[in-house]
């Protein structure tokens, strides 16, 4: 048996943290005297990095002080607004049994990302998390892919990026690795299909078999 090293997307992939991301993105817009936004539209709008999200939401000219406003309320709602993807805790632990190292590449800042996994239980899986950083770009920028790899002793033939957007794809393709998509998350299966994502598993639960049909 050929043992891959899984890096995992987070929010879509691993969790659902979108109620926690929408609270903290509401208390924002609130004080910076914008309407909400719709849940659906939030949730479309997550994955390419805070300030993204928040240039999205306000603007420019106010996405520093937006940024400032929603890590004032996030650290208070993220575990209580976030839960695990279906099936992922038997997922990992079948992975962990079969050899498989595992990490998570998120355009969350990683002590969010490690708060919350370890929170729900599953932290234990993953030998590194990354997260953008002052010297590591977001996502789809595949230096934080390459970190992860260097840290495990991975080659891009040896690793698999699971995740639900593009962006994944983008990143696992920059680093020369292969990837598979779950539509569960950010994107329907049907826009992934749109964008020509065909690397797609239609649950997490097929990807101890499917990593067992590339060996």
């Amino acid at each position: 048996m050929t043992r891959r090293f899984v890096v995992f997307d987070l929010d879509g992939t691993l969790i659902d943290g979108y109620a926690a991301i929408a609270e903290a993105l509401g208390y924002a817009l609130k004080r910076l005297h914008r309407p909400p936004l719709p849940a659906r539209e939030v949730r479309a709008m997550v994955g390419h990095g805070l300030e993204r999200l928040l240039e999205d939401a306000v603007g420019p000219a106010l996405a520093a002080e937006g940024v400032r406003l929603f890590r004032e309320r996030y650290p208070e709602v993220a575990i209580t607004g976030t839960s695990l993807m279906p099936g992922v805790t038997e997922v990992l632990a079948d992975l962990d049994q079969r050899g498989h190292a595992m990490a998570v590449a998120s355009n969350k800042p990683a002590r969010y990302s490690r708060i919350i996994l370890d929170a729900k239980g599953v932290g234990r899986y993953f030998r590194e998390i990354g997260g953008p950083d002052a010297e590591t770009p977001p996502k789809p920028d595949p230096t934080m892919l390459r970190r992860l790899m260097a840290g495990a002793g991975a080659t891009p033939a040896g690793t698999v990026v699971v995740g639900d957007m593009e962006i994944d794809a983008a990143m696992a393709r920059a680093a020369g690795c292969d990837v598979l998509l779950v539509p569960r998350g950010s994107r329907t299966r049907e826009e992934l299909l749109a964008m020509g994502e065909d690397g797609l598993l239609e649950d997490l639960a097929d990807l101890p078999a499917r990593l067992e049909g590339w060996s």
